[in-house]
């Protein structure tokens, strides 16, 4: 099977990258984050980047074999200590303002069977040095889109029963698809896709629920809501008020929860791919805001190493909501890429609030954002929880109930 026309598509989703994804300003700097086996998509990004005005693209290759070799055999102290250079890539990175596009592609299983105290190591390291760049990105200092592309190990484990250049095909029809690529004007589709979601967004903000209690036969957990939260949906806007999309595809509308109050227990509905290792059957208990027991059928290792990250890997820093009707989990395929997967199915994040998701946030400190019910971690991982059969009921101040979600779709 091959893809009818799939240059001119390939053409119309770097078009839709550019222009909706991060909406390239004239005089930026753009960084581009992509994998070797993709330069193709990377050669349209650049062009259409440049079309737009960017002043410079910078394109940071990575390769699978390249950093299992580095996360086998570094030593001790480079898992440690990143280079100045790479420090001062993230500062370059902030003062310029770039915006930022990473296409996920890699192996879900990239680095399966290494020692998971190494790699928790190395990405501790590397947090740490690029905290000013994840900050200004959670700050929405700066325009930031993650999209897909499809690659052959990715593709074979999304579709076993395929292989080669069939399961690549099959994976692009799906990406394509998911990020409206398929309709006749994609970029007119995501305007009208950006409203619907922001609707939504607006109704839960002017509720201002204090906690959300959620409900199916696997979960019964109480989220409290900070003061002042803001729900978010599809686009957002960067400091200098340019509108972008974060996620392409994308099917949530999300806050932060305030993560002193969370209790009850969830499982995880879908599997959940992290640093190149696959998670399943997830299960927390939550007292008091606080992680009192996890457990995973299968990752249960790599599980409790990101738990120990830090204080905040013990907390929820996302709640998003996303109808089970949505496309993507009506297509009834998991991709093993939480980009795709999260929208398919209502989500929390272990770790950091986006200081954005309360008024004011961010200009607060660490200190301030933690004083009000945000969490304050260097880590930052979605976990699915959604499933047809999930009721969520909204909880006021004065406990009125509102029916949010019934059978997984908005109530």
């Amino acid at each position: 099977m091959s893809i009818s026309n799939f240059s001119d598509k390939l053409k119309k989703y770097a078009e839709l990258i550019v222009k909706v994804g991060v909406n390239v300003q004239k005089n930026q700097t753009v960084v581009l984050y992509i994998s070797v086996q993709q330069q193709e998509l990377a050669h349209l990004i650049v062009e259409e980047a440049y079309k737009l005005g960017a002043s410079d693209v910078i394109v940071k290759w990575s390769d699978d074999f390249v950093n299992r070799q580095f996360l086998a055999h570094a030593s001790q102290e480079r898992l440690e200590n990143m280079p100045d250079y790479i420090v001062a890539e993230g500062n370059y990175i902030v003062d310029q303002k770039a915006a930022r596009i990473s296409v996920v592609s890699s192996d879900p299983d990239a680095f399966a069977g290494l020692d998971q105290k190494r790699i928790a190591t190395y990405q501790s390291a590397r947090g740490k040095a690029l905290r000013p760049v994840m900050r200004a990105t959670s700050n929405n200092e700066l325009a930031w889109t993650v999209v897909g592309a499809s690659d052959k190990a990715w593709a074979e484990k999304v579709f076993p029963e395929l292989k080669g250049q069939e399961a690549i095909d099959r994976l692009w029809e799906e990406i394509f698809k998911t990020t409206r690529i398929d309709q006749p004007d994609p970029i007119q589709a995501w305007k009208e896709h950006d409203e619907k979601l922001r609707s939504k967004a607006a109704w839960l903000n002017e509720e201002q629920f204090s906690a959300l209690h959620y409900t199916s036969p696997i979960t019964d957990i109480t989220i409290g809501l900070p003061k002042n939260h803001i729900w978010e949906g599809a686009g957002s806007f960067n400091s200098d008020d340019v509108e972008f999309m974060a996620n392409m595809p994308t099917e949530e509308v999300f806050t932060a929860p305030d993560c002193r109050r969370i209790d009850g227990y969830v499982r995880s509905t879908k599997p959940l791919s992290y640093s190149g290792n696959i998670l399943e059957g997830m299960e927390f208990t939550f007292k008091d805001g606080k992680i009192i027991k996890a457990s995973a059928e299968k990752g249960q290792d790599v599980l409790e190493h990101l738990l120990a990250t830090d204080e905040g890997a013990l907390s929820l820093g996302e709640v998003a909501l996303v109808p089970d009707p949505s496309p993507i989990s009506q297509s009834g395929i998991t991709f093993f890429e939480t980009l795709f997967d999260e929208n398919a199915s209502d989500h929390l994040a272990i770790g950091a609030s986006y200081p954005f998701s309360i008024e004011n946030g961010t200009k607060m400190t660490d200190e301030e954002l933690a004083a009000e019910g945000m969490n304050v971690s260097q880590t930052h991982v979605d976990f699915m929880i959604g499933s047809a059969d999930m009721n969520i009921d909204g909880i006021k101040e004065d406990g009125t109930i509102v029916p949010v979600f019934r059978n997984g779709d908005w109530a």
